[in-house]
């Protein structure tokens, strides 16, 4: 018996390679939605840089809305040298440090291979 679903995705381009990254991740999620029937609803919020150069936030109230309402985030990346002031007291990581201490997450998953000529190093 196949399943289809319904999700809803906030999706969060962010800054510098975000947007190009997100739009292909979106078209891996038409095809699935595509090959599989699932319909995946897709809302974008702004966060980061672009965020603080249009609203002076990292990280809007109507993100962080869509990212309550959704079953997941499709998140890009946030930052880049024309945020790049240590002094400032607004900076674009602080979007995504608010979305994890919101939503209780803690960690961002990333793959990793371990060499085979590594391994005896790895704990």
């Amino acid at each position: 018996v196949e399943q289809t679903m319904k999700k809803s995705v906030a999706v969060l381009p962010g800054d510098g390679v975000g947007p190009e990254v997100i739009t292909e991740s979106i078209k891996v999620l038409e095809a699935i939605g595509n090959r599989f029937g699932h319909d995946f609803q897709i809302k974008s919020g702004r966060v980061g840089g672009n965020a603080i150069d249009d609203y002076g936030t990292p990280l809007p109230q109507e993100t962080m809305d869509t990212c309550n309402d959704a079953d997941a985030i499709l998140f890009g990346a946030v930052g880049g040298p024309k945020w790049d002031d240590p002094n400032s007291d607004v900076r674009p990581e602080d979007g995504i440090l608010a979305i994890r201490k919101s939503l209780g997450l803690f960690a961002n998953l990333r793959p990793v291979k371990v060499y085979p000529s590594l391994i005896n190093s790895s704990p």
